[in-house]
Parts: C-alpha cells; sequence; structure tokens
C-alpha cells in the first residue's frame, strides 16, 4: 500500500494544533449489545477535540459502525453515556443532536432536484427563504457544484451525488459531521479524489467530523487520529504516522498497510530491546520489546516491507537470505515475495532505480535494522 507522507504528517501537525484539553465528543464506558448477551462495543472510552478529524477503522463486525450510529442516535447505549459539548444525548432523538450524516448511498430524493435536496434540512428547521437561498449556494460552492442546483441526482455521477450528500450534510451549520462509508461505492482513482476533497472541506471550515472505513489508506490519508477497532474493543487510538510506524499489537500491525510477520520465543530481553529465536531454527533477531516482558514468551515480529534492505548488511545480526517467489512491476517500486525464514509471503519494495537485475529463484541477502522490528504478542 502507497502511504502519502505528506498527508500523514499535515494529519499529525494539525491534530496537535488542535485544543484537546476539553473533549467536543466523549463516549464514557459504552457498551452495545442488541441480544443482552453479546458485547459488539465494549467498554468505549473515546474523547475527540473540537474541530478533529476522527476515524473508526476496522473489519466488518468489528463495532466501529455500531459506535457511530450510537452517536447519531440511531441506537442506544446499553450501558455508559455519550457526551457531546458536555452535554449527555443518549436519550436526545436524532433530529434534535444538530448532527450531520453522510451515508454510502448518498440517500438523495430523487424527485428532487440538487438545490431542493440541500433545501430539504433548511425547511424543516424554518429558516427564511432568503436564508435558504443563500445557504443552498454557499454549500453547493463549497463542493464545486455552484451550477448543478437545477439537475436532479439520476444527472449526476457518483462523484457529484456524493458531494451534494456532503454538501447536505453541512448546509444547516451542524455541530458535528459523521460519516459512514461515504467512498465505498466509488472506483478508486475517484475515491482517492473524493479523500482529498473531503480533506480539504474538512481543513477549511474546521468542523468536526468522525468518519467510518474498512479502508486503511483512506483512514491514513485524511485523519488527524485512528481509532482501530476489533472485536468490538479500540485496539490503538493515534495520530497516522504513529499508528503505522509504532503498532501496539499484532493485530494493528497487521491491519494497518503491509506487514511481515516472523514467530519466535524471547530469549534476552534487554531494556527496550529483546532478542528473539525464530521458529524453526533460522536464527536470532533483535527486536524492539513492545509487548513482551519475559525470556520464554511466544512472539510475533512486525516488519514493514519498505524497512528491509536488499544486498545490505547490519551490525545488529539481522541479517538473513530469502528465495524470490514472486516479483510484481508497479513503475516506481518492484514488489518481490520471497521466502523467509519459512515465511513464503514475505514482502520486499525496492525502488525502481533500474539496479535491480534478480529473478525468480534467485537468493537475495536481506537486513533490517533492529529498530524497525516490534516483538508483539502472538
Amino acid at each position: 500500500m502507497t502511504i502519502c507522507f505528506h498527508a500523514v504528517i499535515q494529519a499529525s501537525l494539525q491534530y496537535i494544533m488542535n485544543d484537546t484539553s476539553q473533549s467536543f465528543v466523549k463516549f464514557e464506558k459504552i457498551d452495545k449489545s442488541y441480544d443482552g448477551e453479546v458485547l459488539v462495543v465494549k467498554n468505549l472510552n473515546l474523547d475527540i477535540a473540537k474541530g478533529e478529524f476522527v476515524t473508526m477503522l476496522g473489519p466488518s463486525g468489528s463495532g466501529k459502525t455500531t459506535t457511530l450510529m450510537m452517536l447519531a442516535g440511531f441506537e442506544t447505549p446499553t450501558n455508559g453515556e455519550i457526551f457531546l459539548d458536555t452535554k449527555p444525548i443518549s436519550k436526545i432523538p436524532p433530529y434534535e443532536r444538530e448532527i450531520g450524516m453522510v451515508f454510502q448511498n448518498y440517500a438523495l430524493f430523487p424527485h428532487m432536484t440538487v438545490a431542493e435536496n440541500l433545501s430539504f434540512p433548511l425547511e424543516v428547521r424554518k429558516i427564511s427563504k432568503p436564508d435558504i437561498k443563500e445557504k443552498v449556494q454557499k454549500a453547493l460552492d463549497m463542493v464545486e457544484l455552484g451550477n448543478f442546483g437545477t439537475r436532479f441526482p439520476a444527472q449526476l455521477s457518483g462523484g457529484q451525488q456524493q458531494r451534494v450528500a456532503l454538501a447536505r450534510a453541512l448546509v444547516f451549520e451542524p455541530r458535528l459531521v459523521l460519516m459512514d462509508e461515504p467512498l465505498g461505492a466509488l472506483d478508486k482513482n475517484l475515491r482517492e479524489q473524493m479523500q482529498y476533497e473531503i480533506k480539504h472541506i474538512h481543513d477549511r471550515i474546521g468542523i468536526t467530523v468522525v468518519y467510518v472505513t474498512h479502508d486503511q489508506s483512506e483512514a491514513l490519508t485524511m485523519s488527524n487520529r485512528i481509532a482501530v477497532f476489533n472485536d468490538g474493543v479500540v485496539q490503538q487510538l493515534s495520530t497516522p504516522d504513529i499508528l503505522y510506524e509504532k503498532p501496539e499489537n499484532s493485530f494493528v500491525a497487521k491491519f494497518i498497510g503491509e506487514n511481515n510477520t516472523l514467530n519466535g520465543v524471547v530469549r534476552e530481553v534487554n531494556g527496550s530491546s529483546c532478542t528473539v529465536e525464530l521458529d524453526g531454527g533460522f536464527g536470532m533477531v533483535k527486536a524492539l520489546k513492545i509487548n513482551v516482558n519475559e525470556v520464554g514468551e511466544k512472539t510475533q515480529l512486525s516488519i514493514r516491507p519498505e524497512r528491509v534492505s536488499i544486498d545490505k548488511t547490519t551490525s545488529d545480526s539481522n541479517n538473513f537470505s530469502g528465495k524470490i517467489e514472486e516479483l510484481i512491476y508497479l513503475g516506481d517500486h518492484i514488489r518481490a515475495r520471497l521466502d523467509v525464514c519459512g515465511n513464503k509471503e514475505f514482502i520486499v519494495k525496492v525502488p525502481n532505480e533500474g539496479s535491480f537485475n534478480h529473478k525468480e529463484g534467485d537468493e537475495l541477502k536481506l537486513s533490517w535494522n533492529s529498530e524497525d522490528v516490534r516483538a508483539l504478542d502472538l
């Protein structure tokens, strides 16, 4: 997966600038069960600052959408309380929360023009007709559809319809905007374009956004912070760069970006580092000690593909060899799949600098720095 590090750094800096001294959205000890027995969200405690763009990321069934629906008011927590601008909202109906919503299926009224779709939430709030006209035009201009007010949804492309849905969510100037997989129905190129457009709109108007997706690249590109969900629990809540570079457990390491794993047993612990004996007798690896503590513990080592060097050696003994199983040319880099220490799905990304002349079946010398290997839970 290609990661836009400029966007990552920008997102991190934006978050640092936010005032996090007081939560604008607060989930406090939230549980959610549909049958009274199985919890789909478990003891959720999450604080979101005003103006933040926070993404809830996770696989299907992880609890992220249920969490969003509780914030929107379409679901009620089984236990705990949700606060918006310090006020509890669990007993407040959705239409009184002043929250904008953007869905994957756009949810536009097909019999109404674009302008009428945007006017609807304003008419419900009994805004005057002159103000409605002004607000609708302002919202359409914001999403670069200023001349599309008289068209019907069926006359628009998928990307244009999504822009209209976004404008409708913002037209009544809500306190908070929630987005549930809003780009899932778009093709890859259009989806990537819309990611940047939504991010830029957020940067311009500074509204608080809570976004749900299962797309890791989308989350990394757009967010100030990301909450990674699995089995109803937030596994890690971090800025995009920290989440990718410093995963706290094996689930996050696997779910965020491409990741190589090697299993083994901890043989030595020395401060923040450890030495791991690989399963199968393939040797020792020096790594950062993340969530292993004692000699004899089983661990899974995490190594990002771009941190593996070819035809180089490292001074900390993390030097191995691998047999090339497959080479894929991807323009700016070559993706090599190798058999390394018993793992036949070990990936190395080689920059396309014109010097790589290996072929499938060749043996490669590999190395990585101990600071780039994380010893995680198995």
